[in-house]
């Protein structure tokens, strides 16, 4: 089994390659849908983040307003602390969960995890493989805008708060650029995943 992390900034297309990736025949695990199942309604992550930050980042039914939640943490680095500490031993625990279920079902499977903060996790350790998907802070800037109805100044503290790109990139081992047409992405993708399938196993090729 080979897994491979993959990461990029914010509204870079992460999702867009990863449901390449599936559809190639990939098994993606998504360490942010893992985070929203551990922050719904009744679970422990959830009642902490309550305890936390009060009542007032609730929708009405209860759930966790996302949104809301957001404009804390994106403006306030010792929150954003607070809240990953919360979330992130479980997505870990979680995506080791799965990883182990995918290596006995599947042991001759590409994996992919996608982890928007895999480098500032700490889950990039150990992964020989990792793809990050790049953008202009432009075009990130204009996705967050239209996708999430955001302000821009919003918008672009949420693309600041993260990792620079430029470290990103030079920590991969694969930079799909998405920054053009989808078609051109996904040839990228596609490309990537033929390479990938082509280092999994035990005698690597030249190319890998």
């Amino acid at each position: 089994m080979l897994t491979a992390g993959l990461t990029g900034g914010i509204a870079s297309g992460k999702s867009t390659v990863s449901a390449v990736l599936a559809e190639a025949g990939a098994r993606v695990i998504d360490a942010d849908r893992i985070a929203r199942e551990a922050a719904r309604k009744g679970t422990a992550v959830h009642a902490d983040i309550v305890a936390h930050f009060g009542r007032g980042i609730l929708l009405p039914d209860g759930e966790i307003d996302r949104r809301r939640l957001g404009d804390i943490v994106f403006n306030d680095p010792v929150e954003k602390r607070v809240l990953e500490g919360f979330i992130h031993p479980w997505v870990r625990e979680e995506t080791a969960r799965r990883l182990e279920r995918i290596r006995c079902d599947e042991p001759n499977a590409v994996v992919i995890l996608e982890v928007p903060l895999l480098f500032e996790t700490g889950m990039h350790h150990g992964l020989k493989e990792i793809i990050v998907v790049v953008a202009p802070e432009s075009v990130q800037l204009a996705r967050l805008v239209a996708r999430d109805r955001l302000a821009p100044a919003e918008a672009l503290a949420r693309i600041r708060s993260q990792m620079p790109i430029e470290h990103k990139k030079a920590l991969a081992t694969r930079v799909i650029d998405n920054s053009g047409s989808r078609e051109r992405t996904r040839a990228q993708t596609l490309d990537v995943y033929r390479r990938l399938t082509l280092c999994s196993g035990n005698d690597l090729p030249e190319e890998c």
